[in-house]
C-alpha cells in the first residue's frame, strides 16, 4: 500500500520502502510520538513513587495501603501484558496504541483527582490495564515502522535510552512536582504526554489491517498466562512484607509456574496460540528477552537502594536526589544511541549485550565499596556513569534483537513478551535484592550495642549487599546471553522472510 500524503519526490529506494511501510515517509515524527507514550509509562512508576508520602497525608492511609498503590499498578500492568500485545496484533496496533494513551490519561485524571485510597488504587489498577494495551502497541509500532537496520539502529536507541533512563529522569520530575506542586501532579502530568502524543499519532499513524480472516484469541491461554503472571508478580510483591516460607509468598509463586507450564502446554496445541513458541524459541530472541530479564533484576538495586542512600545517607532532597542521577541518564542515552546506530549494524548484539552487562556489574561492584563518610563525587557518581554506559549497552541492543525478525503479525505479542521480561524481572528484583539487604541489617546488628551511628552503618552495609549480588546477576547474564545470542550483524530479510521484517546474519 503506497502511502498518498506523501507530495515530494522520494528516492527510489524510499519509494519501495513506503509501498510496503505506510509509515515510512512520517517514521521520525512517529519516533516521536512513540518515544513520548514510553516515556510517559517509564515515569509513572518512579514519579508516583516518589509523591506517595504526601499522597498518604493527604488521603490518611497506612502504610499497608501504600504498598497497594504501587502493587495495584504491577499487578494489572504484568498480567495483562502478553493480552495486550496480541490484542494490537488482532485489531491493529494504531487502535491499541490511541485506545492506551487515551485511557492511561482519563484514569491518571481520576487518580489525581482522588478523595480516598479506594479511589487512587482503582485508578492504579486502571493505569496497569491501559499500560499494558500501550506499551506493546508502542514498541511493535516502533519495530513495524523501521525495517532499516541502520535507521531501527537510532530509533531503538532513542527507544532504550527512554526506557533506561527515564526511571532516573522520574526521580527528579516526581521530586520537581511533589515539593514545588502537589502530589495529585504525578498523576496530571501523564495527561500533558497522552495528549500530545495522541492527537500527533491520530494523524500520523495507519492502522494495519490483518488479510483474510481474523485469527481467533487465544482464550484458554489468556487465562493461564493473565493468571499465572498474577500470581508470580503478587507472589513476589508478597515477599516484600511477609517471610518466603509463607504461603502468601510461596503458594502464589507455586501457581504462577504451574499456570504458565500448562500455559506452554497450550500453546503447542491451539491453532491460534496467544504467544507462538516460534517467536520465543529463536536463540537471539531468547537471549535478548534474558537479558531484558536480568537487566531489570540488576537496575532495581541501582534505582531504588541508591536512592535510600543518597536520601538517607547524604540528605539530599528528592528534587536533588533526581539531579544525582542525571549523569548516568547522559551516559545511558550516549551509550544506547551509538550502540544501536553505530556498533550493532557492525557487531550484532552478542559482544554488545555481554560487554554492557559486565560493565554494568563492575559499575556495581565498584559501588559496593561506598560507607557512611562517602561523598557524591567521591563514591557515588563516576560508578553511576559507568553504570550507565553498561546499561545503554546492553538495553538497546537487547531490545532491538527481541523483536528483530519477528512476522509482522505477531510484533505485538513479541513486544509484550519484552515488557512482560522486564516486568517479572523488576518484581524479583524487589523481592530478592530488599530480602538479601533485610537479611545483611540484621546480620551487621546482631550481638552490637544499638546505636544511631550502627544503624546508618548496618543501612550501608544492606545496599551494598544488594549492589554486590545486582552486580554478579549482571557478570552471570553477560555470560549466559553472550552464550545464546548468536555472532553477526543484522540485515535485511531475505526473500520469502516475513514483509517488513529485518532477520538477522549469522556468522
Amino acid at each position: 500500500m503506497s502511502d498518498s500524503s506523501t507530495a515530494v519526490a522520494t528516492p527510489p529506494g524510499d519509494a519501495a520502502a513506503q509501498h510496503a511501510n505506510p509509515h515510512h515517509a512520517r517514521r521520525w515524527l512517529i519516533l516521536v510520538m512513540i518515544g513520548l507514550a514510553q516515556l510517559m509509562v517509564v515515569l509513572d512508576a518512579t514519579v508516583v513513587n516518589i509523591a506517595l508520602p504526601s499522597a498518604q497525608r493527604d488521603l490518611e492511609f497506612s502504610n499497608d495501603a501504600r504498598q497497594w498503590v504501587v502493587t495495584a499498578y504491577a499487578l494489572a500492568f504484568g498480567s495483562l501484558l502478553l493480552l495486550g500485545g496480541r490484542l494490537a496484533d488482532l485489531f491493529g496496533r494504531k487502535r491499541a496504541f490511541l485506545v492506551g494513551l487515551a485511557g492511561f490519561a482519563i484514569v491518571s485524571a481520576i487518580g489525581g483527582a482522588a478523595s480516598s485510597i479506594e479511589m487512587l488504587l482503582v485508578a492504579r489498577a486502571a493505569q496497569g490495564v491501559f499500560g499494558a494495551l500501550l506499551a506493546p502497541a508502542a514498541l511493535s509500532l516502533l519495530t513495524t515502522t523501521f525495517t532499516d537496520p541502520k535507521e531501527r539502529g537510532k530509533a531503538f536507541g532513542v527507544f532504550g535510552a527512554i526506557g533506561g533512563g527515564g526511571a532516573a529522569i522520574g526521580l527528579l520530575l516526581g521530586g520537581v512536582l511533589t515539593e514545588y506542586l502537589d502530589w495529585r501532579w504525578s498523576m496530571y502530568v501523564n495527561i500533558i504526554f497522552a495528549v500530545i502524543a495522541f492527537a500527533g499519532s491520530a494523524v500520523l499513524l495507519k492502522n494495519s489491517e490483518t488479510e483474510g480472516p481474523r485469527p481467533k484469541l487465544d482464550i484458554p491461554g489468556t487465562i493461564t498466562a493473565s493468571a499465572g503472571l498474577f500470581a508470580l508478580v503478587y507472589g513476589f510483591a508478597n515477599a516484600e512484607r511477609d517471610s518466603w516460607s509463607s504461603i502468601s509468598v510461596w503458594g502464589f509463586l507455586a501457581a504462577g509456574v504451574v499456570l504458565l507450564a500448562a500455559f506452554v502446554v497450550i500453546q503447542q496445541r491451539v491453532s491460534h496460540p496467544l504467544l507462538p513458541l516460534r517467536v520465543l524459541l529463536d536463540r537471539d530472541r531468547g537471549g535478548s528477552y534474558l537479558a531484558m530479564f536480568l537487566l531489570a533484576i540488576g537496575m532495581f538495586s541501582i534505582f531504588l537502594f541508591l536512592t535510600f542512600y543518597i536520601q538517607l545517607n547524604l540528605g539530599f532532597t528528592p528534587v536533588q536526589s533526581g539531579v544525582a542521577f542525571l549523569p548516568m541518564v547522559a551516559t545511558l542515552m550516549a551509550s544506547a544511541t551509538s550502540a544501536t546506530a553505530v556498533l550493532l549494524p557492525k557487531f550484532g548484539a552478542k559482544p554488545l549485550v555481554s560487554l554492557g552487562m559486565l560493565i554494568a556489574g563492575a559499575g556495581l561492584f565498584w559501588l559496593s565499596a561506598i560507607d557512611t563518610t562517602s561523598t557524591y563525587a567521591g563514591g557515588v557518581l563516576f560508578p553511576l556513569m559507568v553504570m550507565g554506559v553498561g546499561i545503554g549497552l546492553a538495553m538497546a541492543p537487547a531490545m532491538s534483537v527481541a523483536t528483530f525478525g519477528v512476522d509482522t503479525h505477531d510484533a505485538g505479542v513479541a513486544s509484550a513478551a519484552v515488557n512482560t521480561a522486564q516486568q517479572v524481572g523488576g518484581s524479583i528484583g524487589t523481592a530478592l535484592l530488599s530480602t538479601l539487604a533485610g537479611n545483611a541489617a540484621t546480620s551487621f546488628l546482631a550481638g552490637k550495642v544499638p546505636s544511631p551511628q550502627l544503624a546508618a552503618e548496618a543501612a550501608v552495609h544492606s545496599y551494598t549487599t544488594a549492589f554486590v549480588w545486582g552486580g554478579w546477576i549482571f557478570v552471570i547474564g553477560a555470560v549466559i546471553c553472550g552464550l545464546l545470542l548468536r555472532s553477526g550483524a543484522p540485515a535485511k530479510a531475505p526473500e520469502g522472510a516475513a514483509e517488513g521484517a529485518p532477520v538477522a546474519v549469522h556468522m
